[in-house]
């Protein structure tokens, strides 16, 4: 598995080359695949490969996943609920999975988490040497799976995203979140690194 530095090493290669022509689609989405255990290393590292990329002429600006869930979840109207139900009762799993996709319906509720990429996305439009790393994403379990937003995003992405994805490869173009999801190849980026 290659390491963080060398993948962002080849991300900056890439986009000095931009996505050229692609037979995965036109969205110059980029993935940088890292293994979890790779998670604080990765965020540890932003700040320099930030610098690294004003020197290359980029600026890049973030999007944490964290922020947007814990923003979505702050917002939530029933959220006093959530928090008293989870106060008065013992662990039990099926509770914990009732709870789980109550607030993956908010995520999901018109868009909510999409449409905040999308609003990011659209603030960047026009910016020339512009990128966008989502990062967090790891903050989507056990919600989401990004490659579900990426899909939902199709045509819509403005300039070059990154994103920096906790899991590990499997063959060519199958990702597994967290590295214990099950593979999915519905990704129509470019993977770099895992």
């Amino acid at each position: 598995m290659q390491p963080p530095k060398e993948s962002f090493e080849e991300l900056r290669q890439r986009l000095r080359q931009g996505r050229g022509l692609s037979d995965t689609g036109d969205d110059p989405v980029y993935y940088v695949v890292f293994h979890p255990k790779y998670i604080l290393e990765v965020k540890r590292l932003m700040k320099e490969w930030k610098a690294k990329l004003e020197l290359d002429g980029w600026k890049a600006e973030t999007l944490s996943m964290a922020d947007a869930v814990h923003g979505l979840f702050r917002d939530y109207i029933d959220r006093d609920d959530w928090l008293e139900d989870d106060a008065n009762r013992q662990f039990d799993p099926e509770s914990f999975e009732t709870l789980k996709e109550s607030q993956k319906s908010v995520l999901e509720s018109e868009g909510a988490l999409k449409n905040l990429i999308e609003e990011k996305l659209q603030s960047l439009a026009g910016q020339k040497n512009t990128v966008l790393f989502l990062t967090d994403v790891e903050a989507l379990h056990p919600y989401l799976r990004v490659g579900v937003m990426e899909q939902q995003l199709l045509g819509k992405v403005t300039v070059p995203m990154v994103v920096l994805y906790p899991g590990t490869r499997e063959g060519q173009t199958s990702l597994r979140f967290l590295g214990f999801y099950p593979p999915d190849g519905n990704y129509r980026s470019l993977h770099i690194g895992g």
